[in-house]
This record gives structure tokens, C-alpha cells and sequence, in this order.
């Protein structure tokens, strides 16, 4: 035998003892029954109904099948918006300089006017 076969022998084989000395506490082997149980109850419904299981399935992934379709839509759909603020920033950036550079000739205009208004009034 390889070393590599006898590793696996040797961790199958600590396993079962690990899990035989386990079952040596009263809990763990109750909990175990209920485990157990439920599990193979579950088994034997998916055998006994095997349709059902395979319906809920295919339910499942057209669920998740329309879900991601969704998301690809949104994510397409973000990345024109993002797309188009990209474009538009500059644009905007633009329109708020000249804004600003308008007014500020506005109000350079206005003080220049107030300051010879004034002198006129002391003349």
C-alpha cells in the first residue's frame, strides 16, 4: 500500500472512533436519534415524492434564474446613468464657471457703479 492509501485508512479509521466515543455520551447519542429520524423521514418523502421535490426545484431556479436577470438589467441600467453623469460633469462644470464669472462681472459692474455714484454725490 502507498502512504497516501494508508492516510486515508488511518483518518477513516479515526473517525469512526471519534465517533463511536462520542456516542458514549448520552446527549450526543439522543441528539443523534433526533437527527437520524428527521433526516430519514426527509429521505423517505423525497423518495416517496420525487415530482414535488423536482418541481420545487425547477421553481427555485426560475427564481433565482429571473432574480439575476434582474440584477443584470439594474447594473446595466447604472452603469448608463454613471455613463451619463460622466458626460455631463463637464458640461455642468462649465455652466457653473460661467454662472460664477457672470456674476462676478455683475457685481464687479454693480461696486464700480456704486463707488462713481457716490463720488458723484460728494461732487
Amino acid at each position: 500500500m502507498t502512504r497516501k492509501n494508508q492516510f486515508w485508512k488511518g483518518m477513516l479509521i479515526g473517525a469512526i472512533a471519534g465517533g463511536a466515543i462520542s456516542l458514549l455520551d448520552k446527549q450526543t447519542r439522543e441528539a443523534m436519534k433526533e437527527n437520524v429520524q428527521k433526516t430519514s423521514s426527509k429521505v423517505a418523502y423525497i423518495v416517496r415524492n420525487p415530482g414535488e421535490i423536482s418541481e420545487k426545484v425547477k421553481g427555485t431556479a426560475a427564481k433565482i434564474k429571473t432574480t439575476f436577470e434582474q440584477v443584470s438589467e439594474d447594473i446595466s441600467y447604472i452603469t448608463d446613468k454613471v455613463e451619463e453623469l460622466k458626460e455631463l460633469t463637464p458640461q455642468v462644470t462649465d455652466i457653473l464657471k460661467e454662472t460664477k464669472d457672470s456674476f462676478t462681472e455683475n457685481e464687479n459692474t454693480n461696486l464700480i457703479e456704486e463707488v462713481l455714484g457716490e463720488e458723484e454725490k460728494i461732487i
